[in-house]
């Protein structure tokens, strides 16, 4: 009996690892496409039977895809110049920087106090992540405008500053300030904190700083670093909103792949194409692969309580 229960115990897990390499081989092979598909030369055409390997293998597609965009910043008259990667940089930590404090402070407030409508303004703040972020592009671009022409008097003798916020990385990073989905999951891993902890930091006359940061923190660092993977990927990979309020100086990497698709009037050169996005898929990639373990233990621990 035990050892028939051992064979189906065993088989199980065999045809798990079976599956689990069936979906990781075809999550790579869109990668591995494109690593091979950089590789070639940029006159070399893709066919219907040479999708794969061209004639030869060279780098002259990364060459020429930095040498059309702006992709780093080059030491110019003395100082750097804007690039992609260093205006995305800038975006996106910005925005993880402000997000990791609003969410830790919204999720301490909702796992740690109790006041009138709580429940409440909960699900008013989980309504936002059902909101498209299209149907927001309008109403913030205006509030960007108004706020970039208005005049700041505080009061004037003592200040006065016209803000200009178009085209800036602060203009693109203010709409993400909050976030539904990272008030969401710190609210849910700070709930998992045992009430022992709590208790006994309040017995010991901590402060609410002092219980967030020395009881709550600790043990929700996997989920801070599960958030700020997902919220640093989703804004590298951002393209609408800042070809809204971008023009120029502070255009993302997305933006500079834009320029691979309308080289020629028959169609985009692959080659160039996989090549630019290599280069701004490449730091995600590493980043999760460092931080993989932390990302999968914050979503296995942080359910809902």
């Amino acid at each position: 009996m035990l050892a028939e229960q051992h064979k189906r115990i065993h088989y199980g897990q065999w045809m798990t690892n079976v599956a689990t390499i069936v979906l990781a081989a075809l999550w790579l092979v869109p990668i591995v496409w494109a690593l091979v598909v950089s590789l070639r030369s940029p006159d070399d055409s893709l066919g219907p039977d040479d999708v794969w390997f061209g004639e030869t293998i060279t780098t002259e597609s990364y060459e020429k895809a930095v040498d059309l965009a702006p992709f780093f910043p080059e030491w110019k008259d003395g100082h750097l110049t804007r690039s992609y990667y260093s205006n995305t940089i800038q975006f996106v930590v910005l925005t993880l920087v402000v997000q990791l404090i609003t969410v830790t402070l919204a999720g301490f407030a909702f796992a740690h106090y109790d006041f009138f409508a709580k429940k409440l303004f909960f699900y008013f703040i989980l309504l936002q992540m059902m909101i498209p972020t299209a149907i927001l592009l309008v109403p913030n671009f205006v509030t960007i405008r108004e706020f970039s022409t208005a005049d700041f008097l505080i009061p004037k003798f003592i200040y006065y500053h016209e803000f200009n916020l178009y085209d800036t990385p602060w203009a693109v990073a203010m709409p993400y300030f909050g976030s539904a989905f990272g008030t969401f999951l710190m609210r849910q891993a700070f709930l998992e904190v045992p009430d022992e902890l709590v208790d006994a930091g309040r017995i010991d006359g901590c402060r609410w700083y002092q219980l967030l940061w020395h009881v709550y923190l600790p043990p929700s660092r996997p989920s801070l670093v599960a958030f700020g993977l997902v919220s640093v990927s989703f804004h590298w990979n951002e393209l609408l909103w800042p070809l809204v309020v971008t023009s120029d100086k502070a255009r993302p990497l997305t933006m500079g792949l834009l320029r691979f698709t309308q080289l020629s009037d028959i169609g985009a050169q692959w080659s160039l194409v996989m090549a630019a996005t290599i280069i701004i898929a490449l730091p995600l990639l590493g980043a999760f692969l460092i931080f993989q373990r932390q990302f999968i233990r914050s979503f296995l621990h942080s359910g809902v309580k």
